[in-house]
């Protein structure tokens, strides 16, 4: 359950999305200088610091504001019937400020120029159908676990991301915030923000698609809420 009006929440989710770019941006910085060169090792510390990150601040801001954190998570719940769309485009502007401000605060622990142009080339056919099956994953995984083990849901998020990192040639961005605060870094984690864009489209397209077929699977109706002011 919810709690608190709405200023907590998008409070909530600017956090939780800043703590979770920091994560990310910082864990690849470490792992890129610990790693002397080997790109396996540096992905492995990068995918189980987001993992275990996002454990932690599902647990903490769930019972605030649903601990989204993400703007294509947000429009599956409204496509569902679950959140406003008011409301959602409120989150989504929390979520790509609060993920902006986390690169930033990355870039300032490791004493490097607070905002970067990345050079990293994500493109192609490979990495947006990879894009496409992270961000469905991550939805599948919460709506599931939500209909039948809602106490899971921050274990099955944190695994599916952690997992998803290894099994998908995009390594799973899975998130119109965290790719948008990726664009601001020059580091291992980056990606141009002409390559953003795509991903952000195949994300957002991925989300709604997985919504909606997720509720034809289990033959259920979107349950219509009234979010709590």
């Amino acid at each position: 359950m919810r709690e608190g009006g709405l200023a907590r929440r998008l409070t909530a989710e600017a956090l939780g999305t800043g703590i979770l770019a920091a994560t990310v941006i910082g864990s690849g910085i470490m792992a890129e200088q610990l790693a002397g060169g080997n790109q396996g090792l540096a992905l492995l510390a990068n995918s189980l610091a987001t993992g275990a990150m996002l454990v932690v601040i599902i647990l903490i801001f769930g019972p605030v504001s649903g601990a989204h954190f993400n703007p294509a998570v947000s429009l599956a719940f409204v496509l569902r019937g679950e959140l406003q769309i008011r409301d959602a485009g409120f989150y989504a502007m929390a979520q790509i400020g609060g993920g902006l401000v986390g690169a930033i605060i990355a870039h300032v622990m490791f004493n490097m120029d607070l905002v970067q142009t990345a050079t990293h080339v994500r493109t192609g056919p490979g990495q947006w159908v990879g894009e496409a099956v992270a961000t469905g994953m991550l939805v599948l995984a919460i709506f599931a676990c939500l209909r039948h083990a809602p106490q899971q849901v921050p274990v099955a998020v944190g695994l599916v991301i952690t997992s998803n990192y290894w099994a998908t040639a995009s390594t799973s961005f899975a998130n119109p915030a965290i790719t948008i605060a990726r664009t601001i870094t020059d580091t291992f984690t980056a990606i141009r923000p002409e390559d953003a864009v795509v991903f952000i489209i195949v994300q957002i397209a991925a989300a709604a698609i997985t919504a909606a077929c997720f509720s034809w699977l289990f033959a259920e109706k979107a349950p219509i809420r009234k979010p709590a002011e």
